[in-house]
């Protein structure tokens, strides 16, 4: 069984909230930056082709070599979308690890899943811990959808989405968990937009990819309300998907039903 999805982003990096900031704007979301950011109107992303790499059952090196090899082809989409477009564009850094230490980012988190990973804003660094949960089946697209989901915060942070997100005002908690989701789905579409733009990888089906959308994502309990039920993700990795284009992604602008 596949790890739940907040089993191994539970403990990605963000900002602090920031909902009274006097920057922000009032709630339903105005903020320009996440209803009508330039990302959505710079066309589909570009048609490239991604290799997978050889994976093994519980395999670490061979896992951190996958995830680096995703990473570099998110990179080579992703500048070249952005480039095209003229937003901004830079690499981003990535750190393979065996514990991700104590003190990361300016932060002090304990350790809870045998695969981490993290992105810190401020240096634009991910780094990653593949662990159990990672390689436990590597023979779906579960960690391809990982380097997407986590490159995606750096996506964010280059067109100004995350910023904006952290001084966007809410009135309650309620309001606080539904932006939160906007901004997970949002990353969930944009990972799955990126996916279809290399698609069809070598020996991959769209067996694979229904199969993928099958997964435990998520938190099926209901209590952790960052990531959105699992038929919100479902529903904006369908999006993603079937059209490669960013401008499917506008989460900021969707009913509330639709990022429950």
């Amino acid at each position: 069984m596949k790890i739940v999805k907040i089993a191994v982003l539970a403990c990605v990096l963000m900002a602090p909230l920031a909902g009274t900031a006097a920057a922000a704007t009032a709630y339903p979301v105005k903020h320009p930056k996440l209803i009508a950011n330039p990302l959505y109107d710079a066309g589909v992303l570009p048609t490239t082709t991604c290799e997978e790499p050889p994976l093994k059952r519980n395999n670490r090196q061979l896992g951190r070599a996958y995830i680096n090899a995703m990473l570099a082809c998110l990179e080579t989409s992703w500048e070249q979308h952005l480039t095209s477009a003229n937003l901004p564009y830079r690499p981003v850094k990535v750190r393979q690890v065996d514990q991700i230490p104590k003190k990361y980012c300016g932060s002090t988190f304990t350790q809870k899943d045998e695969s981490e990973a993290y992105y810190c804003e401020k240096t634009g660094t991910l780094t990653f811990e593949v662990g159990k949960e990672y390689l436990d089946d590597p023979t779906d697209l579960w960690m391809l959808y990982q380097a997407g989901y986590m490159y995606s915060y750096h996506v964010q942070q280059l067109v100004g989405i995350a910023d904006a997100y952290d001084v966007v005002k809410y009135r309650n908690k309620s309001e606080f968990q539904e932006q939160e989701r906007r901004h997970s789905l949002q990353r969930d579409c944009l990972t799955a937009a990126f996916i279809k733009s290399v698609w069809p990888l070598t020996g991959r089906t769209g067996k694979d990819w229904s199969y993928f959308l099958t997964l435990p994502s998520g938190d099926a309990s209901g209590k952790d309300r960052r990531w959105g039920k699992a038929s919100s993700i479902g529903y904006w990795l369908k999006r993603g998907f079937a059209t490669a284009d960013p401008a499917s992604c506008n989460t900021w602008t969707a009913a509330s039903a639709k990022v429950a």
